[in-house]
């Protein structure tokens, strides 16, 4: 047996701490993304006090977390941010942490530049503003390339570009490419899953099957330079598995905990059925991740159920649980994208009055989430902002 195949069965059965952990710190956001996996817009009265925040921060340092994934809704309109974040990095915790870029001026790029225990993602889901505002919002294209530009003259090398997947951005891969290329930057590729508000536009924005196989053969050829975060492993049925761990590591390797300190076995599945328990109880972070019943049933090795008898299971480990429980599919079923095309048929069965719904709306107000199965074009009337000035909304946000 190799060192690899080792490692991944050590994975298989979890440690003893995550080795990334993601954590919202706010649902409040001055955008409104269609595909907001947590449905973001409006801070939770009830989110994690700085004091609480930093007790989380001390039992991941105590518990050797390796760094702390951030994200939101949009974390740098919490007023206690910063603070945070010099609290983590002091303390030997890394921060990598995700932002649409509203509130990365050049003052704020010199200070991350300035801190060898950060990185930023900066997210950006089309090469063109047309095929991003679609989807993020007007003047959101403009206002992640000025991060961008800010980051770059501060001189932070090799921060990120996260791109979520979507049919209308995959053909811009290698405008992606060239982005991160122009700033000094590093691409990161993520899947679209049906979460939050991406339940109700997966259908729509999923990438199509021969698209799926495009973006396969991209990151063959440009994997060594590509991040995925272990998002494709479902796309090993090709025949040859992708970079990175090819498993899915809910309450394994990962988890989430939420802004009211809530902790889900995966990131992509915020639903009571994922739920391990809440950082405020008795224990705290660390009493849910070794304790938790939930966490302990994930970490039993799984035998392939109806993907057991498929020559590719031991690559494709049968795709992403969050993506088959948000399209109704059995757990220990194929993925609803699967590239055998296994999950095409239990996609056309089911029961679409039955799909579960994902926990908790933040939205800060009702928002069409219909694109449609047309390309977005300039000027696009499907707008999530209509009315709303992004720079305003951020002001909004952080005060909700």
């Amino acid at each position: 047996m190799t060192t690899t195949s080792r490692l991944v069965d050590l994975f298989e059965h979890g440690l003893d701490a995550p080795i990334c952990l993601t954590w919202e710190l706010t649902y409040a956001c001055n955008l409104a993304c269609t595909h907001c996996l947590s449905s973001s817009g409006r801070r939770d009265p009830r989110e994690l006090s700085t004091v609480e925040a930093k007790a989380v921060i001390d039992e991941l340092r105590a518990m050797q977390v390796f760094y702390v994934n951030i994200g939101g809704g949009e974390p740098t309109v919490r007023a206690d941010f910063w603070e945070l974040l010099d609290y983590a990095t002091a303390h030997q915790v890394g921060v990598k942490f995700s932002t649409n870029g509203v509130r990365i001026t050049p003052e704020a790029a010199e200070r991350l530049a300035r801190n060898d225990y950060v990185d930023v993602q900066i997210s950006l889901d089309g090469a063109t503003a047309d095929v991003n505002d679609a989807v993020r919002g007007p003047g959101s294209h403009a206002t992640a390339l000025r991060a961008m530009e800010n980051l770059a003259v501060a001189g932070m090398s090799d921060f990120k570009i996260s791109v979520v997947c979507t049919r209308h951005n995959i053909p811009q891969l290698d405008g992606f490419k060239a982005l991160a290329d122009r700033f000094g930057a590093q691409l990161r590729l993520t899947r679209l899953r049906p979460s939050g508000r991406g339940a109700d536009v997966w259908d729509d924005l999923r990438p199509t099957a021969a698209q799926q196989r495009a973006l396969y053969d991209w990151l063959l050829a440009h994997g060594e330079n590509v991040l995925t975060g272990d998002s494709f492993f479902h796309l090993a049925g090709y025949g040859r598995a992708l970079p990175g761990l090819n498993l899915c590591g809910a309450g394994r390797v990962v988890c989430l905990i939420d802004p009211v300190g809530d902790v889900y076995a995966c990131p992509f599945a915020i639903h009571e059925e994922f739920l391990a328990g809440n950082v405020r109880e008795p224990g705290g972070f660390c009493g849910v991740w070794r304790g938790s019943e939930l966490l302990r049933r994930l970490r039993t090795p799984q035998h392939g159920g109806a993907c057991a008898s498929c020559a590719f299971y031991d690559i494709c480990k049968g795709g992403c649980m969050a993506a088959k429980f948000f399209t109704g599919l059995p757990l220990d079923g194929p993925d609803p994208e699967c590239v055998r095309g296994h999950g095409e048929a239990l996609l056309a069965g089911r029961d679409g009055t039955r799909l579960p719904k994902p926990s908790g709306d933040h939205s800060r107000r009702t928002v069409d989430l219909v694109l449609g199965r047309r390309p977005p074009v300039t000027d696009c009337d499907e707008n999530p902002l209509a009315g709303h000035a992004p720079q305003q909304a951020g002001k909004d946000a952080a005060h909700a």
